[in-house]
């Protein structure tokens, strides 16, 4: 039984759609959920990529659809759950997970770049959820998993647009999952500590930095992205058989979340002291 008392959720069966399913933290659970026997709509902006996870979890005895699609693109997301219902009949788990990086600080960062990286990251979770929501409603047991971060729980200097976001997915998955609650649909945001994805390398930097700080910049992030996608999808596939409102992914993130409760406004004068040591 999980923590509210409800069995676990079996995804043996199920159908979940999965964006960002064309590698990283989206690849790796779309896998780990095939391997309970839960059949797959994924989607990617890389069709080659999607294409790959698709076949992966065909290999794993389950039916996968593989969809080109950019979150960003409002006509194309409206149409999806068409297309996820021709292919599926049903969709039982929405994993909203694609996402984007940007360096720099919030005077740094270009006003246009700030709002691609919002469309994307938080534009895209809304609009995926509100096109999603009447499948989900029809199935008898749904999630909706939103993806947003540890810089969802604290937030380092350097990370104005990426922690905004991320924060934002946060705050509408918490009030979602009020607005849901005594419905069918449960809602899990999850929060990965340090994956060690593409992410970082290919973040998109402000204009003005120079290439040496953009090195600088990259090579202090991926020293942070130690723990495997495939671990991370375990974890977060666990976290959705448990029905857990909140997943946190790496002690990373666990201890994030610790000193943020303890130290809500101080926390960071703590963790640069320690980052000193």
């Amino acid at each position: 039984m999980s923590k509210k008392g409800k069995a676990s959720m079996h995804l043996a069966g199920r159908v979940a759609v999965v964006t960002g399913a064309g590698s990283g933290i989206g690849r790796a659970t779309a896998l780990a959920m095939a391997r309970r026997g839960c059949h797959l709509a994924l989607a990617d902006i890389d069709e080659a990529s999607v294409g790959a996870t698709a076949a992966a979890a065909r290999a794993l005895g389950v039916r996968a659809s593989a969809h080109r699609l950019d979150v960003a693109e409002r006509a194309a997301v409206r149409a999806f759950p068409q297309a996820v219902q021709a292919a599926h009949g049903r969709a039982d788990l929405l994993m909203n997970n694609a996402g984007v990086a940007l360096g720099g600080t919030f005077e740094q960062v270009h006003e246009d770049d700030f709002d691609w990286l919002m469309e994307i990251n938080f534009g895209a979770v809304v609009r995926m959820t509100r096109a999603f929501l009447p499948l989900l409603r029809a199935s008898d047991d749904a999630r909706i998993v939103n993806v947003s971060s540890i810089y969802g729980i604290i937030t380092p200097p350097g990370q104005a647009a990426y922690a905004a976001s991320k924060f934002a997915v946060r705050g509408f998955s918490n009030v979602l999952r009020h607005e849901l609650d005594g419905s069918s649909v449960g809602v899990s945001v999850v929060h990965p500590g340090g994956v060690a994805t593409a992410i970082a390398r290919n973040a998109r930097v402000p204009a003005g930095a120079s290439p040496d700080e953009v090195a600088r910049g990259r090579t202090s992030m991926q020293k942070l992205l130690r723990m495997a996608p495939e671990q991370a999808g375990d974890i977060i596939v666990r976290g959705i058989e448990k029905r857990m409102a909140r997943i946190l992914v790496g002690s990373d993130a666990r201890a994030a979340a610790l000193l943020e409760r303890l130290a809500p406004v101080g926390y960071w004068h703590l963790l640069k002291r320690a980052i000193k040591r």
